[in-house]
Formats: structure tokens, C-alpha cells, sequence
């Protein structure tokens, strides 16, 4: 039987939940989710679950908060001047947002609170600092 190595590409079905069992993310009902084992498409603990497996098998991985999406940065809190606010934008916080990075990347970032003269964003991602239980089921290789 024909078992997952690097370089493979594969397709997979996943759900993707925190420890409290609350589900942020699942490809049940679109299309698996196809990328190439070992690339660094996928967050490394997702990636390192996949060697070995073999097509229909289902697996659970728990995967520590640095396998995933790193540790929360508190240099990833910036204040950022209110001037380089359009004035007709009203933020509130919590709102999510959009800033372009040097190389003009998009940059997720949340409304943390808005002060006199700056506004200060959280650009962590979402799960940053949490550890992620995925549901795995190999739908094919190749």
C-alpha cells in the first residue's frame, strides 16, 4: 500500500479545532485541501503528520502552539497613526483590517484599541499561541 513521503503532493479532508473543541476551520463539504508534503505550504506540525499515512486513513494530531502558528509577539502590536486614517473610516475595536506589509504582502490585523493620536492593531494571526487538534483523513496522493 502506497504511503505518504516529502515531495508527495496529497489531497485532504480536515477539520481543524482549538482545545476547548471549538471548530475554526474544515474542508467537510468543499473540496480537500491539496498542497505537497514537506514544501512548507502547511504549518509544520500538519505537515509532519502526513509522512507514512496511507490513502483513507483518518488520524488526529494535536500540534503545540510553536508547530502551528508561533507564539503570540507583542512585537506584532503596532500603533499606528490616526493621520494615515481616512477620516471617514470609523474603526471600533475588534474590527479586522487589512495593511500591506514591505514587499506589499496583505497583513491581517485586529482593532485593539483606539488612543488620541494612534490606533493599536494586533497583527498576530488568529491562532497564534494555541494549540490545534486536526481531524486528518488522506483522501490520495499523487
Amino acid at each position: 500500500m502506497q504511503q505518504v513521503k516529502a515531495g508527495d503532493l496529497v489531497k485532504v479532508h480536515y477539520t481543524g479545532k482549538l482545545t476547548s473543541g471549538d471548530q475554526f476551520d474544515s474542508s467537510v463539504g468543499r473540496e480537500p485541501l491539496e498542497f505537497t508534503v514537506g514544501a512548507g505550504q502547511m504549518i509544520k506540525g500538519f505537515d509532519a503528520a502526513m509522512p507514512g499515512m496511507a490513502i483513507g486513513e483518518k488520524k488526529t494530531i494535536n500540534i503545540p502552539a510553536a508547530d502551528a502558528y508561533g507564539e503570540r509577539s507583542e512585537e506584532a502590536i503596532i500603533e499606528f497613526p490616526k493621520e494615515n486614517v481616512p477620516a471617514d473610516m470609523k474603526l471600533e475595536p475588534g474590527m479586522t483590517l487589512t495593511l500591506s506589509n514591505q514587499m506589499g504582502q496583505p497583513v491581517p490585523v485586529v482593532v485593539v484599541e483606539l488612543k488620541e493620536n494612534v490606533i493599536v492593531l494586533d497583527a498576530n494571526h488568529f491562532l497564534a499561541g494555541k494549540e490545534l487538534i486536526f481531524d486528518i483523513e488522506l483522501v490520495s496522493i499523487g
